[in-house]
């Protein structure tokens, strides 16, 4: 199946069901989305995301994200708009690395194997991630999650979408190496090199912003790794940290599997 949905300025928008999954069943395709944000989206694309009858969008951006760069929805978009302010205190810590940082390629390498390390444990993660899966058991209708790239929050939670469902630990890699369009960077890397330009007063090499455009497979071997060594395994971290017990888990697999 093609898992890009084409949409004239929303990124990165994927349907990321469809998978093998455990018992022989299926993940269901048209139920679960991920994209980036949706700011600039236009007419054309708010219709086309109404047409997908969306239940949810689950906005994992911090509150400074979305004040930024507000999302546009559809006026008769009716779903549940599920996010969060909590611990959304100081400054943002990508916009404070960047002004610290030598915007080297190993610079954010460094930086995204640290962020992977910490990300499934931060209280607004743990919080929205939560609530996704409780609208994943709960309403009838395909659930949209989203942050500004729709790569690393998006990623993880994805990635524990999968993990839940018994998809194959190939499969979850390669879901979440998709990212890497290589269209989709081609047109965005200009567009981040002067962003960054702008925040730092410093021009990074093109080289340096691939990296931080682009997903590595082991950062989510890193954010797997760490859930492992704080929790034991990944079904004791949806348990414990993201509520999702036996009975959720349940109503997660009989809504989710075909």
């Amino acid at each position: 199946m093609t898992r890009h949905l084409a949409f004239e300025a929303v990124e990165n928008f994927r349907d990321y069901g469809d998978y093998a999954a455990a018992g022989g069943r299926r993940l269901k395709r048209g139920v679960l989305y991920r994209s980036a944000a949706h700011a600039t989206a236009t007419d054309a694309d708010l219709e086309k995301m109404a047409a997908l009858n969306l239940a949810a969008i689950v906005d994992l951006r911090r509150k400074n994200e979305r004040e930024r760069a507000p999302s546009r929805r559809h006026p008769q978009f009716d779903g549940r708009v599920i996010f969060t302010d909590e611990g959304d205190v100081g400054e943002d810590p990508w916009q404070l690395f960047l002004k610290q940082s030598d915007l080297s390629a190993e610079a954010f390498r460094g930086y995204m194997f640290d962020y992977y390390d910490e990300a499934p444990f931060v209280d607004r993660h743990l919080y929205l991630y939560s609530e996704y899966f409780k609208a994943l058991a709960e309403l009838d209708g395909p659930v949209l999650i989203h942050c500004a790239a729709g790569k690393d929050r998006t990623g993880i939670l994805a990635a524990l979408t999968h993990h839940l469902a018994g998809v194959s630990d190939e499969d979850i890699v390669s879901d979440f190496m998709l990212t890497n369009d290589p269209e989709r960077m081609a047109k965005r890397l200009p567009v981040i090199m002067q962003a960054m330009t702008e925040t730092t007063g410093r021009k990074p090499t093109e080289g340096a912003v691939m990296v931080a455009m682009s997903v590595e497979e082991g950062y989510l071997e890193r954010a797997f790794a760490a859930i492992k060594a704080r929790y034991g395994s990944t079904d004791a971290y949806l348990e414990r940290a993201l509520g999702v017990d036996a009975a959720l888990r349940e109503r997660l697999e009989a809504r989710l599997l075909d």
